[in-house]
């Protein structure tokens, strides 16, 4: 990659300015015989519990009208598992954002202090999960509550913490002040928007979760929204994702402001989206004979 896409977001060294979204790449191993691994920005690896989860029942996947929607349940091997067998392994091979959640503020808190490790370059919390101390709430849709989960993690790592919010709200640029304003060093989002599908067969919902998260292209425009609108409300870095599958849709997200773009749904269709998206955003900015930087937050209103 040239110069062009070499960018540095929270004191992190990119080669280029996409990544690869949580829960969509793995441990970012997988991806190794179709990705250049270290020409990622990073890749936000799938999402870490404290203890292991086996993940939700039923059907877990189901493919939607330009997306699709999940309901996995963040199955994942647990903190301690990451630190000893998965870390070691990949921590040389690429900027290791690792995505947390937690069922309480104190989760948070215990999983940053227990990253705050060499080989993890960044945490990214993922406060669309419920509370369960503070009788289900969503962390992401309560601007105290994601100021406080925000603030704990702060408190117990010196790696940059990256805010994943939740588009399920009524008004995003309140959530972001709310988390820029407890320590964020970053924000990324969107999440996954709320969904549903019904069989006309069974008349049963298809997902054993009833419900699941939306992501794929159908949720660009709305993505692409909220970044233009987080991006004029707060000071610190966005990561943009939500629908991005050609580098014509990173483009949009980096004139809306995001300084980096991070690939998901796509990924399952084309392994090496991330690579195509990177090697075509290059030739754009090329005939334009521009830098990344001379694109970010430039739309014209």
């Amino acid at each position: 990659m040239s110069e062009r896409l070499k960018t540095e977001i929270c004191g992190i060294k990119m080669n280029t300015p996409i990544l690869a979204a949580s829960g969509t790449f793995g441990f970012g191993e997988e991806f190794a015989d179709f990705v250049d691994l270290e020409k990622l920005g990073g890749v936000m690896v799938k999402c870490i519990t404290l203890k292991p989860r086996a993940g939700n029942k039923g059907v877990r996947i189901t493919e939607t009208p330009a997306g699709m929607l999940n309901c996995i349940g963040l199955e994942n091997p647990g903190v301690e598992k990451f630190l000893i067998e998965i870390l070691p392994r990949i921590k040389n091979k690429m900027n290791v954002i690792v995505n947390i959640s937690g069922s309480s503020v104190e989760d948070y808190g215990e999983l940053a202090k227990l990253l705050n490790v060499d080989g993890v370059a960044a945490i990214e919390l993922n406060i669309s999960c419920p509370n369960v101390k503070d009788g289900g709430i969503i962390f992401g849709t309560n601007p105290k509550a994601a100021a406080e989960v925000t603030s704990t993690a702060k408190k117990f790592t010196s790696k940059p913490v990256i805010v994943k919010l939740s588009p399920n709200v009524t008004d995003i640029t309140e959530i972001a002040r709310s988390v820029e304003s407890a320590g964020a060093d970053c924000i990324s989002l969107i999440n996954t928007l709320m969904g549903m599908e019904i069989n006309i067969n069974t008349w049963k919902p298809t997902l054993g979760n009833i419900t699941g998260g939306l992501s794929g292209g159908a949720v660009k425009p709305v993505a692409v929204r909220m970044v233009y609108q987080v991006a004029q409300a707060v000071k610190v870095p966005v990561i943009g994702m939500g629908g991005i599958c050609t580098a014509a849709d990173a483009i949009e997200f980096f004139l809306a402001g995001a300084s980096a773009v991070a690939v998901g749904t796509a990924n399952f269709a084309n392994p090496a989206v991330t690579m195509e998206i990177a090697n075509d955003l290059e030739n754009y900015l090329a005939s334009r004979n521009l830098n990344l930087r001379e694109i970010i937050g430039q739309v014209k209103i």
